[in-house]
């Protein structure tokens, strides 16, 4: 009996140990000085490292690229104490899932991430990554700011040429988490593009993402496909960016603090959440939408609870008559969008709308006596439950925020604000 239950044990644990490599992963360490069993260099660990092991980096400057083709976790000393300088570098760290299908289950935690000529983190074709805690700065360094091209960007990034792919970019990535990042002075922030496959699922959330001059905070932007990748765009869906800070983006450009973009006529960004988010101080308004041809999917794009102010006017197609906090502008129909309990002041504008499709706009706060809801298109607005800036409601007198255009509904409103 002694023996049979002696052989268990040894069957079970073999099993998990097949079944769930995590438990029996090796740790790996990295320091400067090459001591201690430890190895210089990042790349050099991480090619030394099997799946799922840990790699824990000490302090210190590493002046190198990071390629991680297979699950393992990247674990810095924090970001103020271990950086990666990439000058000269494409990427600081890029997550290679392109080249190695079924990538997934990779994390990166605690690193400066600087001087790249593109992205400062790049993740292509991956599943289940955790980006958290990383100081992501001044990468980018390729753009020509006259021009606003990017010199030797990869050719699958097929629209990014105006901010090099700005300073974590995820394409064809689902199911991960980008969480507690500080990204600040790249040509732009948080970038989710679909060139090599679609990018769905995801989570951006408790990021401060400031002064990227270039572009906006975070942007959701369906792109043309990358060649090999067929001739529609893939699709950016059901991704939630939550909780983030973004600030003062796109002063030498155009940036919104949240942008939910698409160009071509069958470009698809839908059934996304931008809730909870503080956007101050952006050059394009606090939160846009732009769907600039007919016959895109840009449908149940969900705008709620978010603090916006002191942002700035669209232009072009998408124009607005000032400085605007949420501006929706679909020339196709941004079908099923919900604007609701959102506090916005310090704009002309609260919420401008241009479609062909009903937009609910509902419980939100106007503080200033200015616009609350602007109709420039051809669509309808359901506005009513809101806080127009006083107790008598939109145009009750001064003091109140005011109704722009035809076919918006605002009565009932709300006599308190929310």
């Amino acid at each position: 009996m002694r023996n049979l239950v002696r052989s268990t044990f040894a069957c079970s644990t073999m099993l998990i140990a097949a079944l769930c490599p995590s438990l029996v992963a090796a740790d790996l360490c990295v320091n400067r000085a090459h001591n201690s069993g430890c190895y210089a260099k990042i790349a050099e660990a991480v090619s030394a490292a099997s799946p799922y092991d840990i790699i824990r980096v000490s302090p210190g400057e590493y002046d190198e690229q990071v390629t991680i083709s297979k699950p393992l976790s990247l674990i810095g000393s924090g970001y103020y104490r271990t950086s990666i300088d990439a000058a000269g570098q494409s990427n600081g760290i890029y997550i290679n899932g392109l080249d190695n299908p079924g990538l997934k289950h990779v994390v990166v935690k605690g690193f400066k991430v600087e001087r790249a000529r593109f992205e400062g983190i790049l993740i292509t074709n991956a599943t289940a990554v955790t980006i958290a805690e990383n100081h992501v700065v001044n990468n980018d360094r390729n753009l020509n700011f006259s021009s606003h091209v990017c010199p030797g960007l990869p050719n699958f990034e097929t629209a990014e040429d105006d901010d090099c792919g700005e300073g974590i970019h995820l394409v064809g990535v689902d199911h991960s988490i980008i969480s507690e990042n500080v990204v600040e002075r790249n040509a732009g922030g948080i970038l989710l593009s679909d060139e090599t496959g679609s990018t769905h699922h995801n989570l951006i959330t408790k990021n401060t993402v400031r002064d990227n001059p270039f572009d906006c905070g975070i942007t959701l932007a369906s792109h043309p496909p990358a060649p090999f990748a067929g001739t529609a765009p893939l699709g950016i869906h059901h991704n939630t960016i939550s909780g983030n800070h973004s600030l003062r983006n796109g002063a030498n450009g155009d940036g919104a603090g949240v942008g939910i973009f698409g160009f071509l006529p069958n470009a698809m960004n839908y059934s996304n959440v931008v809730v909870r988010n503080t956007v101050i101080g952006n050059t394009l308004p606090g939160v846009t939408i732009h769907s600039h041809s007919p016959g895109a999917r840009f449908d149940d794009n969900l705008i709620v609870g978010n603090r916006i102010s002191r942002n700035g006017a669209d232009n072009e197609d998408a124009e607005t008559p000032g400085p605007t906090g949420i501006n929706a502008f679909g020339a196709s129909p941004l079908t099923g969008t919900v604007i609701a309990q959102n506090v916005i002041d310090h704009e002309a504008v609260s919420v401008a709308v241009r479609t062909p499709a009903t937009v609910e706009v509902h419980l939100n706060t106007f503080l200033d006596d200015t616009i609350g809801v602007d109709n420039l298109g051809d669509g309808d607005v359901d506005a009513t439950e809101n806080w127009w800036a006083c107790p008598a409601g939109p145009g009750g007198g001064q003091g109140c925020a005011t109704v722009g255009g035809p076919r918006v509904t605002a009565v009932p409103f709300s006599t308190t604000p929310f």
